[in-house]
């Protein structure tokens, strides 16, 4: 969502948030954002967000649900595995060798949730240093802006299931068993040290030599991404490390830290480069060593072009094609020939989008125009799913010098989407279809993760859009975990009620009396085994009509007014015989007591009918008939 494109009711709202409560969520991602609001305005059944505002300024409480709603706490032991390996083998190593033998080693958790990884690098330092000397020289600084989490870290108090991943030789070393929860090691813990820390405006913890922030950044735009990689970079000694979540790769920001692993997204500082060294760079020009570099970074990004796996050209402001990479090639068939010809020549500038218009919005706005899911039929069945970037290329006197063109594959996320939507349905249906649901979640992460691997190399946009989805993965996981929580609850209920059903049956099947409770709208919502062989009508007939609308051998409409009397509580008990004709088309007597129905409020009422001759013995007729006549 572009700067343009913002709501501006919602924004108020991030407004009305840091000044209320000193939470600044504007430079968080407007779509992740959105997302979890709208989560927890749908659970409180609110539909825009001037009414959440409204909503906040009542009632104060709403605002810890609403951090808890945002701030995803999605963390576990040794998390990324692989990752961790390498840290334990060849950075923390590393790291201790280039320290002195008495040096303090300072490491901090940035965005440590619930402490997970804070006491994960705390065993890994302590298998290497031994317990003595870790609790002398190392220090571990956790922070978060969730002070719930980091209430839960600060007790390093852990379940059966949250330990699992630790290995068991770690597990048995450095936590306690103590009442069905794992407890980590009090004499290491004081060595790891939890505070709240804003990582947007407090400064950040100086003199590090490692740096542990891990899919924290991912929630952020690109730009707040940058001011705090500027203060993580403040942060760091030199030769020290960077150590980010798996959707992270700092593509835009090599001045500040470059790769040292980037598949397990391990980086190291970049030292700045003082001014001399620039000075002595620009002196000589002509100089053969750097004419031959010069040619070899222009060929090596003119390589980097060609091989990008995102589909891409380049237009001049003339309107001709200059530049194509393979993947554009490969994708819409175009060939070296066509370098050089007008644009609008090419089927690419009006198919599967018209292109023209854009470029022109794209030279006018000066900014990028993306568009999304921009359908491509490939064939009479298969459609491919694009995303379109136009992005203006300015000189740096801000003059134009054309448009680059962009065109990623998205069908493969579409359809991951399809089959997420088509999960969280099934969710609400069977124990069975939850598992079956969380089996292909975990295979779209093993895809999810496969991919980022593979776009290691990507722009900025597909940067964001990998960070997306690893956020929508994250809540996908603490939604799963809710449903788990909620259908154990539901589970149980379900019992409950069935008890109370059955034995509410039993006790209809041993009245022998004819039982119909009706609604307070006259609907019938029990008419038991006795009424149906009383008028030979099924249960199944009757349920939700109105009584008034029977045609049985029972004179319905002379019950109207009893009925309305009992409805309207200003009779508490009437009955009443009435002739009527049974199902086998007898004349008898009908006795009819009415009682009505309360529960929090009138509910209805219940109609208790017999055939008089057989219950003779329990009802005086006369009686009866001498009560009407009194009445």
């Amino acid at each position: 969502m572009t700067s343009a494109e913002k709501d501006p009711k919602f924004e108020n709202l991030l407004v009305y948030l840091r000044q209320s409560r000193g939470f600044d969520f504007t430079g968080y991602k407007r779509s992740t954002l959105i997302r979890r609001v709208f989560k927890r305005m749908q659970s409180l059944n609110i539909e825009n967000f001037e009414e959440y505002q409204d909503y906040l300024e009542v009632y104060p409480e709403e605002f810890n649900h609403l951090f808890n709603t945002i701030l995803i706490n999605v963390t576990a032991f040794f998390r990324d595995s692989s990752a961790w390996e390498e840290i334990a083998e060849q950075i923390l190593p590393n790291l201790i060798n280039n320290k002195k033998a008495s040096e303090q080693i300072r490491i901090w958790s940035a965005g440590c949730a619930s402490g997970e990884e804070a006491y994960t690098l705390a065993m890994l330092m302590a298998q290497i240093l031994g317990a003595e000397e870790f609790r002398q020289r190392v220090k571990i600084y956790a922070t978060d802006v969730d002070e719930d989490a980091l209430n839960q870290a600060r007790q390093a108090v852990y379940s059966e299931k949250d330990v699992q991943s630790i290995p068991d030789e770690l597990r048995h070393k450095y936590f306690e068993f103590v009442g069905n929860r794992h407890v980590f090691r009090q004499d290491l813990r004081r060595s790891v040290i939890f505070g709240r820390h804003d990582l947007l405006q407090d400064a950040p913890i100086s003199r590090l030599d490692l740096l542990v922030s891990r899919n924290t950044l991912m929630y952020f735009n690109s730009e707040t991404q940058g001011r705090i990689l500027a203060r993580f970079h403040f942060a760091l000694n030199e030769n020290a490390y960077l150590f980010l979540g798996k959707a992270e790769m700092l593509l835009m920001h090599s001045n500040l830290f470059t790769p040292l692993d980037l598949k397990n997204r391990i980086f190291t500082k970049v030292s700045t480069v003082s001014l001399r060294d620039r000075l002595l760079v620009m002196a000589n020009p002509a100089d053969d060593e750097s004419s031959n570099r010069l040619a070899r970074n222009v060929r090596l990004r003119d390589m980097g072009f060609d091989t990008t796996p995102i589909a891409q050209i380049v237009i001049d402001t003339n309107g001709t094609l200059v530049m194509v990479n393979e993947q554009a090639r490969i994708l819409f068939a175009l060939f070296p020939k066509d370098l050089a010809r007008p644009f609008q020549d090419l089927e690419l500038s009006y198919r599967p989008v018209e292109l023209r218009s854009l470029i022109e919005r794209a030279y006018t706005e000066r900014r990028p125009v993306i568009l999304t899911n921009v359908e491509r039929y490939i064939s009479n069945t298969e459609i491919q799913y694009l995303d379109v970037q136009i992005t203006p290329l300015q000189e740096t006197d801000n003059s134009l010098l054309g448009v680059s063109i962009s065109f990623h594959d998205v069908s493969r996320y579409i359809k991951l989407q399809d089959a997420l939507k088509r999960s969280q349905q099934e969710l609400e249906t069977t124990n069975e279809e939850l598992q079956s649901t969380n089996e292909e979640l975990e295979t779209t992460n093993e895809e999810l993760q496969s991919t980022n691997e593979e776009l290691e190399t990507t722009n900025e946009e597909l940067q964001s859009t990998n960070e997306e989805l690893e956020t929508m993965n994250e809540e996908l996981q603490s939604t799963n975990e809710e449903l788990q929580t909620i259908n154990s609850e539901l589970n149980q209920r379900t019992t409950e009620l069935n008890h109370t059903n059955i034995s509410l049956i039993s006790i209809l099947r041993s009245l022998q009396t004819g039982i119909v409770v009706i609604d307070s709208s006259f609907n019938i919502s029990i008419w038991n085994y006795m009424v149906e062989d009383l008028w030979g009508l099924r249960t199944d007939e009757v349920i939700g009509k109105s009584i008034f609308s029977l045609d049985i051998g029972l004179p319905v409409e002379q019950l109207r007014s009893p009925i309305r009397e009992s409805l309207s509580g200003r009779k508490q008990f009437q009955e009443t015989i009435l002739d009527a004709t049974n199902r086998r088309g007898r004349q008898i007597k009908c006795y009819l007591a009415i009682t009505p129905l309360f529960g929090a409020e009138m509910q209805g009422a219940v109609l208790m009918m017999v055939d008089v001759e057989k219950v003779s013995s329990m009802i005086s007729t006369q009686d009866i008939e001498k009560r009407q006549q009194q009445e």
